[in-house]
């Protein structure tokens, strides 16, 4: 049975989780996070930092690459998942689209995007309507809609996937690198359309995201990871104003301020 969940609780709360490889690398340490419900949450850090783990936790992947959780409890709406598998993760509502843009090169982008619709039981009328409703918002994949995904370029690779996670009509989706080798008018395309679906269809996401400057300003919430740990969490345009953040993450510095890393205060 599900647990009981308000609405001021969070959607999904990781609580001080442990993540071990193979029985003895630990990656992330006493991890915790919140995502509100209907929020966009930016995970935020360098390439390393645990932000890929930290979303095959939440997605029920981790046990395939031969790790765990091995301390902590990760809660979606008020229940308990960190035991569960993909496949559960996927039928209680969360889709979780990989760095690299996996898109099935040999199939057309409507075939895969109907590949995310496949554990769908609801009918082909229903699927019909969801797939007009990723046109949508991807109007360049109605375009492309026959042809091979292989084809296409990288930003629509990376609305080809976005697509296929929606047909699955998740309630979270967990982005990793979405602006990953993209030019910088595709990214603020793509943000902007996230906004717009976590606006008008109320979808949550919780993304991984080197480019901070601009997840902090689309996220309405945020959090820096570093080493594996979680190093600052708060409202996304307060990470955005602080000094020491723009100095380490955002590219500004002031002068005679020390680095985010050296200085470590959200530690002590």
């Amino acid at each position: 049975m599900r647990g009981a969940s308000s609405p001021a609780e969070p959607l999904l709360a990781v609580n001080a989780i442990e993540v071990v490889y193979s029985r003895q690398a630990m990656v992330l340490h006493a991890l915790s996070l919140t995502v509100p419900r209907r929020g966009v949450a930016a995970l935020l850090g360098a390439n390393g930092a645990g932000k890929t783990t930290t979303l095959k936790a939440i997605a029920g992947l981790l046990r395939s690459e031969r790790g765990e959780v091995t301390k902590g409890t990760i809660l979606y709406d008020g229940e308990r998942i960190d035991r569960l598998d993909a496949s559960q993760m996927a039928a209680r509502g969360i889709s979780l689209v990989m760095e690299g843009r996996h898109a099935f090169g040999g199939l057309s982008v409507e075939d895969n995007l109907r590949v995310g619709a496949f554990t769908r039981r609801d009918g082909a009328a229903a699927v019909a309507q969801t797939l007009e409703m990723v046109f949508s918002y991807f109007p360049r994949l109605k375009e492309r809609r026959k042809s091979h995904a292989g084809l296409l370029s990288g930003g629509e690779q990376q609305m080809c996937v976005i697509g296929r996670a929606l047909m699955a009509r998740p309630r979270m989706i967990l982005l990793d690198e979405p602006s990953m080798g993209l030019a910088p008018q595709l990214v603020e395309e793509i943000f902007g359309i996230i906004a717009r679906l976590n606006r008008d269809e109320g979808v949550t996401f919780l993304l991984a995201e080197q480019n901070a400057a601009v997840a902090l300003r689309f996220a309405t919430h945020g959090c820096l990871v570093e080493n594996g740990r979680v190093m600052r969490s708060g409202p996304a345009a307060e990470l955005a104003s602080d000094p020491e953040i723009k100095a380490s993450y955002l590219g500004f510095a002031d002068e005679g301020m020390a680095s985010f890393t050296d200085r470590k205060r959200w530690l002590t």
